[in-house]
């Protein structure tokens, strides 16, 4: 099993136009195929900074991809609905039990709410999901209707992740049009992810930062 036979897994893509369908009409971002394929391939590129082993970047590149396919059960504990999804379909693999326990417990453990960082897939997966804040993940629709969530991704104009073993360091880049959003809007919304990724950045040994339109805020 490999990550690109998840990629093209039918199943799995159907889960997720259920759960992006149901998203909007909840008036939730997008979390499409789009949203996770980004999160892959940014665990993929933060655990290969830290000079993780390539078995390790592979469980961290699945668990990102599959990480949001519980909501197409529900948004609420999605990331749990998500880690039982993901472990009825991975038990038709030919993943080990461990492999397989530790993409499931990362999964179920990437949401804020209840979740934590244990081991660098984990970490990784948080990191990559809660950094991925763009102005291209509001759905098209009038700016008159958007909600806190709307207006704070769209008011991101730039976005960066800059990470490396030497400096021990990760750190997001955001540029904002605080005529879109203000400061306390962005907090908020952002500010028990951005806590998240600071403890998901210890298990890496590193530390996090946030810069806001060149000023450190975190």
């Amino acid at each position: 099993m490999t990550y690109e036979d998840i990629v093209h897994n039918k199943e799995i893509l159907e889960y997720y136009n259920r759960g992006n369908a149901i998203l909007d009409v909840l008036g939730y971002t997008d979390h499409s195929p789009a949203h996770t394929k980004l999160v892959a391939e940014r665990a993929a590129d933060l655990l290969k900074a830290f000079q993780y082993g390539q078995d390790m970047i592979e469980l961290a590149k699945i668990a990102s991809y599959m990480h949001d396919i519980g909501n197409a059960i529900n948004r609420h504990h999605h990331a749990e609905y998500g880690a039982l999804l993901a472990n009825e379909i991975l038990k038709e693999t030919d993943l080990t039990i461990p492999e397989r326990v530790q993409i499931v417990s990362a999964i179920a453990n990437h949401d804020e709410s209840y979740g934590v960082a244990s081991d660098p897939v984990s970490a990784a997966l948080i990191i990559a999901d809660k950094t991925d804040v763009r102005r291209s993940r509001v759905r098209e629709k009038d700016p008159i209707l958007f909600d806190v969530h709307d207006r704070v991704n769209y008011a991101v104009t730039a976005t960066r992740l800059r990470y490396g073993l030497e400096e021990k360091r990760i750190t997001l880049y955001l540029t904002i049009d605080e005529s879109i959003c203000t400061m306390y809007e962005y907090f908020d919304i952002f500010l028990g992810r951005m806590t998240m990724c600071s403890h998901a950045a210890r298990i890496l040994n590193a530390q996090f930062s946030l810069k806001v339109n060149g000023q450190r805020v975190l």
